[in-house]
């Protein structure tokens, strides 16, 4: 079972993990019950850097998990931060530049064959201010939103990338 923080207690109304229960973390840890393992699931923001007709990607790097692979530059929601708040440090962090968040665009939930989940949320985010400045990618790329398709991306993010390059969003 979670924990969640009421509406009230969340950005924009929108609930957060506040954290695991003891009782769960106890019964992973005994094997407890037939049911299978919870996977563990990470709550990631994503930002979808849009310029004309054209977004930004990034390739992971070749010794990462999942590598060589395309993504959408954005990362992890730690704790206290709300998913907008995570995705401004985060491109600071990836990318060396000061992103002003738009509207969510869609949520993603994807279990990956290993056992691991993740929770997806994507923003338009159409201003920056800053030079972009690679500093976790092996490359990245202004793609136009039609040629998404023919790039190799994380299994969480295909449906969203053909969804892109079908007009159906943005």
């Amino acid at each position: 079972m979670l924990n969640l923080l009421p509406a009230a207690d969340c950005v924009a109304g929108r609930f957060a993990i506040a954290r695991y229960t003891e009782a769960v973390e106890g019964s992973r840890q005994q094997g407890a019950g037939t049911r299978p393992p919870v996977p563990a699931l990470r709550f990631v923001a994503a930002g979808l850097i849009v310029r004309g007709n054209e977004i930004l990607i990034g390739q992971r790097r070749p010794e990462q998990p999942m590598g060589l692979q395309w993504e959408f530059p954005g990362g992890k929601i730690e704790p206290g931060e709300s998913a907008e708040q995570a995705l401004v440090r985060e491109l600071n962090e990836e990318l060396g530049i000061r992103a002003t968040v738009g509207p969510l665009v869609t949520r993603i939930r994807h279990n990956y064959r290993n056992g691991g989940a993740v929770d997806l949320q994507f923003f338009v985010v159409r201003e920056f201010a800053g030079e972009i400045d690679n500093r976790i990618y092996a490359q990245f790329v202004w793609a136009r939103l039609a040629t998404l398709p023919e790039y190799d991306f994380l299994p969480a993010d295909r449906g969203l990338v053909r969804d892109l390059a079908q007009g159906k969003l943005l």
